[in-house]
């Protein structure tokens, strides 16, 4: 499926800005679970409940997004009319609660998705949900990459997935973040940021800087304040690195797609990986933007994404099952 942007939405910026803010977002109806985590904090997850017998996706969404992420309702209102399931997993702090550990979440966060993958593992077979996928957006996409690629055959319990404009390249991708116009996506996300680390300073006196996070004014500054010592990372640079999934796309034995825009201002195009394991198919159209994609005429629609992953993931099943039973019977 190619994607073609609307002629009335050029550029990077603007297929990035314009389907966040000024798309209507599809309604979805979604029915919320808390779950204890290994580590007695909490995640809430939001459900689209399906028929029976249809497959069970699941969505880890980008930095400070949510179950209202416009991509999020885009996709899990294209999973509803399909009648398939669907699941959306908050990461620490992003279901309107702060959590309870001294913890966050971060890009490289592949055990936090293992426990919750795997718990969901086990309510496909509560559903008979013939397959089970699992898609990333941002954030959570280089996450997701990071766990199948670490996983490898032990993450074959999917049967495919989707990452969608991924920060391959963390180190690339927060310079380009530094500088420029890009500044405003980082005033944005640290507007959200902030706060939340304030509220967890009220829990944890001393747990970091509080007069260096206020001073922060990028990515870099913020994921050496906060980011990698509270998850284990000796500084941003160590963080940048060790999170990056461009190191483990050669590991990944799951049919995977890596969708990234050439033209996304979160990743410059010369950074994107250009090779990877057999199973992984690189998809770098020329445009789209920062998960944009934005399709039709004003005011334009945000219906080209979903489809194109959940194409994806039905011909990738298919044709593996087909080859598995063919393997079998030959």
């Amino acid at each position: 499926m190619l994607y073609i942007p609307p002629r009335w939405l050029p550029g990077g910026h603007l297929q990035t800005i314009y389907p966040s803010t000024f798309v209507r977002k599809p309604a979805v109806a979604y029915r919320r679970e808390r779950w204890e985590a290994p580590d007695g904090d909490f995640i809430d997850i939001d459900f689209v409940d399906g028929q029976p017998g249809r497959p069970l996706v699941v969505l880890f969404h980008g930095l400070e997004g949510s179950s209202d992420s416009h991509y999020s309702r885009a996709l899990m209102a294209e999973v509803a009319r399909r009648g398939w399931h669907g699941a959306i997993p908050h990461f620490r702090g992003c279901s309107g609660e702060i959590n309870l550990a001294p913890r966050f979440y971060h890009s490289g966060d592949s055990a936090e998705l293992d426990w919750i993958i795997r718990r969901l593992k086990l309510r496909q077979q509560d559903l008979a949900a013939t397959h089970f996928y699992a898609c990333g957006v941002s954030l959570g996409a280089n996450a997701l990459l990071r766990w199948l690629g670490e996983s490898q055959h032990q993450a074959e319990i999917l049967d495919a997935a989707c990452a969608v404009s991924a920060p391959l390249d963390l180190a690339g991708g927060g310079a380009a973040l530094g500088a420029g116009f890009n500044r405003l996506y980082t005033w944005v996300f640290l507007r959200t940021m902030r706060p939340k680390c304030l509220a967890k300073l009220d829990q944890f006196p001393g747990l970091f800087d509080r007069e260096a996070l206020l001073s922060a004014r990028d990515l870099y500054a913020f994921d050496n304040i906060v980011t990698a010592p509270l998850h284990g990372y000796r500084n941003t640079e160590d963080y940048w690195d060790r999170a990056s999934a461009k190191h483990i796309l050669h590991d990944i034995t799951v049919p995977t797609l890596v969708l990234n825009a050439r033209n996304d201002p979160f990743l410059p195009e010369q950074h994107l990986p250009r090779t990877a394991a057999p199973e992984v198919v690189l998809d770098y159209p020329e445009q789209g933007g920062h998960v944009g994609f934005a399709a039709g005429g004003p005011p334009g629609r945000l219906d080209w994404l979903p489809r194109r992953l959940l194409h994806f993931l039905e011909g990738r099943s298919e044709s593996s099952f087909a080859a598995q039973a063919e393997a079998f019977h030959g």
